[in-house]
């Protein structure tokens, strides 16, 4: 496993990290969410990311149960605050009181003291961002949180957030934005803006929900038991399981088969070309997932190919920036 800055911290993350959205408490049962993170460890990932709000904040409690007797020096704690995990008018947002909440709740079903990255999990418009960034302040200053990150802010909203981190010296290192071979949205003014700031990119969905596995093909049904099987996969793929895209994914097979890659390989290897991605959370439901993607580690991609992929997927790439945290892309 190869090691990367998250930013420009001193903070050193495995570049390919683990996520349980959609896994861990929901999709999978807990005997093989256990075995994915094991099999995690044993590849040598040391990140792992979570959410108070995957599986309603199940997914917590398994990751901190799969992790339970590590050393905890050794791996690299991330989760996030914002979406509502309770019925209450305050059980959401970015107010004062739903971060500082949150944060013990994380910390008692994570089983741990402290997490290494606590995320702003969307930008908050109700709540004025000095009060937010206090808060996170606070945390960090109690030791709950060692560093603050945010995910899927616009260009703008980073540049507002790091500028009161300066003024409070708060760690501000990171942003979680969705990018992969056919999601770049992040970088005509997503990725300048955090490169200005110091902050690296933490990126989900290098896979884009499964489809540049190439397991979807065009004119087909999902197959049984894949991601956009279920009615709650499907609702977040739509732009991706068009006979389109479909048929130009399958176009890149040959590619990844000249390179010695998988096309799972491949697509997160691409994402890894960018020197401003930190790392690559890769989720699974069984360990070998696992262990197929993270051989994608240390791959480097040469300019032809680069142009090739390119050609190939052009059309269907989404590349507006505005499309920056759109409702249908939610993590």
């Amino acid at each position: 496993m190869n090691f990367r800055f998250l930013g420009r911290s001193g903070l050193k993350v495995s570049e390919i990290s683990f996520g349980n959205w959609l896994t861990h408490g929901s999709q999978v049962e807990e005997d093989a969410a256990l075995a994915c993170v094991k099999a995690a460890l044993d590849t040598g990932i040391t990140t792992f990311d979570t959410a108070d709000v995957y599986a309603g904040t199940k997914a917590e409690a398994v990751l901190g149960r799969a992790l339970k007797g590590q050393r905890r020096e050794g791996y690299e704690l991330f989760t996030k605050v914002y979406w509502p995990t309770g019925p209450g008018q305050n059980d959401r947002g970015l107010s004062r009181k739903h971060i500082i909440e949150s944060i013990h709740g994380s910390l008692r079903r994570l089983q741990t003291d402290y997490v290494d990255l606590y995320q702003a999990h969307r930008f908050d418009a109700e709540t004025p961002l000095e009060e937010t960034m206090l808060a996170f302040a606070d945390i960090v200053r109690q030791g709950k949180a060692l560093y603050i990150g945010v995910s899927e802010w616009t260009a703008e909203q980073i540049t507002a957030g790091a500028k009161l981190a300066r003024e409070l010296h708060v760690p501000f290192v990171s942003n979680q934005p969705q990018y992969s071979m056919l999601w770049r949205v992040i970088e005509s003014k997503v990725i300048p803006a955090s490169d200005a700031e110091g902050m690296g990119q933490v990126v989900w969905s290098p896979l884009a929900k499964g489809v540049l596995t190439g397991k979807y093909l065009p004119g087909q049904p999902p197959p049984a038991d894949t991601r956009a099987s279920t009615k709650q996969g499907a609702m977040f793929m739509t732009s991706f399981m068009t006979d389109d895209v479909l048929t130009r994914v399958q176009q890149l097979k040959p590619l990844a088969k000249e390179a010695g890659l998988s096309l799972a390989q491949l697509s997160v290897a691409w994402v890894l070309q960018n020197k401003s991605v930190s790392t690559a959370i890769i989720g699974a439901t069984r360990p070998e997932q696992v262990l197929d993607n993270v051989k994608a580690t240390g791959v480097k991609l040469d300019a032809d190919l680069l142009r090739r992929i390119d050609a190939i997927l052009g059309p269907v790439v989404e590349r507006d920036p505005a499309q920056t945290a759109s409702p249908d892309r939610r993590p």
